[in-house]
């Protein structure tokens, strides 16, 4: 593709160093995206200026205009330290008339609602666990319908913010005691849904109106683990000694994969999620891919699950990244924004 003045923006304690060395894996868990996604367009050709931003709306519309942006690489997932907040960002993007990559703002605010997305698929016939929501300041009460075990989560964080070994529970009295915890900690509602036994998957997927379905990817748990928690994500010594491992789904037969694929599709039409984005199943024993989450925007730096399964697909590290610019790109010019 031609080179383009492509603006990052990101969270400003994700800004990366002029150069990871020095650093240890750990420590460059926070920038690491950023690093990789501004290292690798300058090798291929881009001017790249970064931009921190969590505040403030105005710096966005100076560097666009200052450095005459062509498209904006969007790698904010958070705003005012509000997850939910991203959508606003996109749409002050969109506000602006400048094309950027990622998901739209409806696309954002369906998959950020994990209650609205879960009732959106349920009528739609696409399995998903059952659920119930915990608001704050309310009495826990569970409903009838819901049976353990549960597992209890934010409603509105992401990347397993707040889950803990403690987030499965089986009881009422432990349902209670991590709502108040995800109330009183997190300060948000709480979601508890049905604990499905199985497999953990993984979906990428790439496109506007078309999808790309990238290979499934899975992450088994080693040692002791059931569920895909805080410290399981972002500590690597953790990871290394309960055997943590990601890789391609294995084991799949043709039938299921089509059927998995055909789900990812269907999910992301209903959620109306384009750009990139990652879709997350569990598998029970009888063959059953649940849909836990939709993640617009997910981690892309170079060893991330969504890397690693466009690579596998055939495309390099680079090509990928010119893939989503492109798709930002295009989506302005289909809406006359370029």
């Amino acid at each position: 593709m031609k080179k383009l003045r492509v603006l990052v923006l990101l969270h400003p304690e994700q800004e990366p160093p002029a150069s990871s060395k020095g650093f240890t894996e750990q420590e460059s868990l926070a920038w690491k995206t950023g690093y990789d996604v501004v290292k690798t367009l300058r090798a291929t050709g881009h001017e790249v200026r970064v931009l921190g931003v969590q505040h403030e709306l105005r710096p966005i519309r100076d560097e666009i205009e200052s450095f005459k942006a062509d498209v904006v690489f969007n790698l904010l997932e958070e705003f005012h330290g509000e997850t939910a907040y991203d959508q606003n960002v996109a749409s002050y993007l969109e506000l602006v008339r400048i094309p950027y990559t990622g998901c739209n703002p409806r696309g954002l605010m369906l998959a950020r609602g994990k209650d609205l997305s879960k009732k959106l698929l349920t009528y739609h016939r696409i399995p998903v666990p059952a659920f119930a929501v915990f608001p704050l300041r309310r009495k826990v009460r569970r409903p009838a319908r819901l049976q353990f075990p549960l597992i209890v989560k934010s409603l509105s964080m992401d990347a397993s913010i707040g889950i803990a070994q403690k987030s499965l529970v089986d009881s009422d009295e432990k349902l209670e005691e991590r709502v108040t915890f995800i109330h009183e900690r997190l300060g948000t509602a709480a979601i508890a849904e049905q604990y499905i036994e199985g497999r953990e998957i993984y979906v990428g997927v790439l496109g506007n109106e078309r999808l790309r379905v990238l290979p499934a990817w899975e992450l088994e748990f080693g040692d002791g683990s059931r569920i895909a928690t805080e410290k399981l994500k972002f500590d690597i010594k953790y990871q290394e000694k309960r055997g943590i491992i990601q890789g391609a789904a294995k084991n799949l037969s043709p039938e299921l994969a089509g059927r998995i694929k055909n789900l990812t599709k269907r999910i992301c039409r209903t959620l109306e999620l384009d750009g990139y984005g990652r879709i997350d199943f569990r598998l029970s024993p009888e063959g059953v891919p649940y849909f836990i989450e939709a993640n617009p925007n997910p981690e892309i730096s170079r060893d991330e699950v969504f890397a690693e399964a466009a690579i596998q697909d055939g495309f390099t590290y680079s090509e990928m990244l010119n893939r989503i610019l492109a798709l930002g790109m295009n989506r302005a010019r289909v809406r006359g924004i370029e």
